[in-house]
């Protein structure tokens, strides 16, 4: 009996055993479903198999685990267009060795915490929307390898003790809001060095400290000063786009980079006070005659200089007319006369080309395309974030009558002022190499129509929708009723709505150079009776009173939003012939609602399809304007958190999001 129950608790003993062995870390699992709970918007269900009530998470998408299946290692979700925060919970994970997290949409800054992941060797947090300095603490890891925190937001100074990293042959650390100097050495290790002692506790925490740094990238940040002698060995590229004192590095321009300490700014020119004292003196010992002499000679010069002024401002009042060179005859002598008026635009910022290619990364920041004009992204010094168009046309192609209608254009979009209409914030006119560019405020989110047909109208809920349908209407009336004269978007459609991150509208004219440069291609050989100036008017007074277009495009928009489908399709024609049936019947009125929408409030749909039946009315003289269609949408249609609660379990999370 006694061998059998001996046999017996080696059994249960042996078994308890393998059930330890086998467990894995409940910190760990704990620690990977906070990661997963800071994460609000997963559009590809990527942590759909997350699940809390699993104890071993090594089955999990993006997870890698050891051999012994005992710790997670590896956790790598790049391109997934994850929104949400780096919980601090994760360096409880704490075995990983590599955290790759690229080109999704996290928030937020980057937790201290990390800096006990004493195993960590890589950590890829590039391409994201992370703010906030970069946490000190990351010079705690000293198993770091790699090291890819670009293209984020990511502000204050670069910390000195990344030099603790001695294993560290990667920082990629380009196209962020980095400020001060690139941190060479730290200031206990200079005071040692002046005393002439070598404190073993003394250490080197400046970049010059990570000795294995083989691929390192500070591109395109706002960094002052000057390269560290270590770091020299690196190609300009990884420092270009900054304030630093370089002449071999492409450099930002001291308007993006603010005032900066100067060398000599300490003390006063002991010379220039002497220059000074002796001028003095000079003019105290001059005889009376010769101080007489030079009174009188300043009296003349001065009246000759006024004269020259009155003279200079009443040939500005006649306005002569500049000649510029228009697109030559067969004879290659013939010039026209344009009037070009200077005072046009001398409330409007002028950017330098060389200060916008700073900030749009050498151009190579494309959002955006058409055949007429290239839409880069770029950053100023301390914001703000910009879209700059660049037109699509060549010296040789470039006119008086071009010219001018570019002056009047920009003078034009500089006047406008809403919060539903995108902000120009400047114009740059170069001729060498011959540049035309509008600089508008950038919308962080995109446009409309992405959001509608790439897969991201998901994130568009009813409440959403009407709120953006509502910020539109308030633009344009704004840019109808409340402009004179009043102006109105070229193509109104989905394309010329931005958003910023909040979903709030931003109405942006980046198609009004297709009908000027095509008529310009037009007329390029022959140019009618009454001149250039004749077609710019026709230009701009067409532009002024297209409003009724406006109209019509703004009632295709809003059915456009509500159904989620484009406003033309090539097997079912325009959207609107489609949708007649639907927009007067109450009975199959709700067919016309995008399919992806789980809620949404008949009340609102009914005035939708009023408007847009109002909008699209083939009698002109049955069309309302822009002020009434708002005051009927801002009447009617119920955009209220109270109704966001009621209609989608969801926004309670974006509400605490917000707030």
């Amino acid at each position: 009996m006694r061998p059998y129950i001996c046999f017996l608790i080696m059994f249960l003993a042996s078994g308890v055993l393998c059930v330890t062995c086998s467990s894995f870390p409940t910190k760990e699992v704990w620690a990977l479903t906070t990661f997963k709970e800071a994460i609000y918007e997963d559009p590809h269900l990527v942590l759909s198999n997350w699940n809390a009530l699993d104890a071993d998470p090594c089955g999990w998408s993006g997870i890698t685990c050891n051999k012994e299946r005992q710790h997670v290692i590896k956790i790598n979700i790049s391109g997934s267009s994850l929104k949400g925060f780096l919980a601090p919970e994760m360096s409880q994970v704490t075995y990983l060795q590599e955290l790759t997290l690229r080109k999704n949409n996290l928030i937020g800054t980057i937790p201290k915490e990390f800096g006990l992941l004493k195993f960590l060797k890589v950590l890829d947090l590039g391409m994201n929307q992370l703010t906030g300095p970069i946490p000190a603490e990351l010079g705690n890891l000293t198993s770091l390898v790699k090291i890819n925190l670009q293209s984020n937001g990511l502000s204050g100074s670069l910390p000195a003790e990344l030099g603790n990293l001695k294993n560290l042959s990667e920082l990629i650390l380009d196209r962020n809001k980095l400020q001060g100097p690139v941190p060479a050495e730290n200031d206990s290790s200079f005071v040692a060095k002046i005393h002439g002692t070598n404190d073993s506790r003394t250490s080197v925490t400046g970049l010059c400290g990570a000795s294995q740094l083989k691929v390192v990238d500070l591109s395109y940040n706002f960094l002052v000063g000057s390269i560290p002698k270590c770091l020299e060995y690196l190609p300009s590229s990884s420092f270009q786009g900054n304030c630093l004192r370089e002449k071999d590095a492409k450099q930002r321009p001291i308007r993006q980079c603010g005032p900066q300490p100067s060398r000599s700014h300490q003390a006063p020119s002991l010379k220039h006070h002497s220059f000074k004292d002796a001028a003095k003196h000079q003019k105290a010992s001059k005889p009376a005659w010769l101080l007489a002499l030079e009174i009188a000679t300043g009296i003349m010069a001065g009246s000759l200089f006024l004269v020259a002024i009155l003279t200079a401002f009443q040939r500005c009042r006649s306005k002569p007319a500049i000649i510029i060179p228009w697109k030559k005859s067969g004879s290659e002598k013939e010039q026209l006369m344009v009037y070009v008026d200077s005072e046009l635009l001398k409330d409007v910022t002028k950017f330098g080309r060389q200060e916008l290619e700073v900030s749009c990364e050498d151009f190579s920041n494309i959002i955006g395309s058409s055949p007429d004009s290239i839409v880069y992204k770029g950053t100023m010094r301390g914001g703000p974030e910009i879209a700059v168009i660049s037109l699509c046309i060549k010296e040789q192609h470039w006119t008086g009558y071009l010219e001018l209608y570019f002056q009047r254009e920009v003078a034009d979009l500089a006047r406008l002022n809403h919060e539903n209409v995108g902000k120009l914030l400047g114009y740059c006119r170069e001729s060498s190499p011959f540049t035309r560019m509008l600089v508008f405020e950038y919308a962080s989110n995109g446009t409309l129509y992405e959001h509608l047909h790439y897969g991201e109208g998901s994130q568009l809920s009813w409440t959403r929708r009407m709120r953006i349908i509502l910020g539109i209407a308030q633009g344009l009336k704004y840019l109808h009723a409340e402009l004179e004269p009043p102006f109105t978007i070229s193509e109104l459609s989905s394309s010329s709505v931005y958003l910023t991150e909040d979903f709030s509208p931003k109405l942006v004219d980046f198609e009004s150079w297709k009908m000027i440069l095509t008529r310009s291609e037009k007329n390029s050989g022959s140019i009618g009776n009454n001149g250039p100036a004749c077609l710019l008017l026709n230009s701009l007074e067409k532009r002024h009173l297209d409003i009724q277009g406006n109209i019509h495009s703004f009632g295709i928009l809003l059915l456009e939003i509500v159904s989620g489908k484009p406003p033309y399709c090539k097997d079912k024609g325009c959207l609107i012939d489609w949708a007649r049936d639907y927009l007067e019947l109450p009975e199959v009125m709700s067919y016309i609602v995008d399919p992806e929408l789980k809620h949404f409030s008949y009340d609102d749909l009914k005035v939708i399809c009023e408007v847009i039946s109002l909008c699209t009315h083939t009698d002109f003289s049955k069309r309302p304007s822009m002020k009434e269609i708002s005051l009927m949408l801002e009447s009617k249609i119920d955009t209220s958190i109270a109704i966001e609660l009621k209609s989608s379990s969801l926004a309670w999370a974006e509400l605490a999001l917000s707030s």
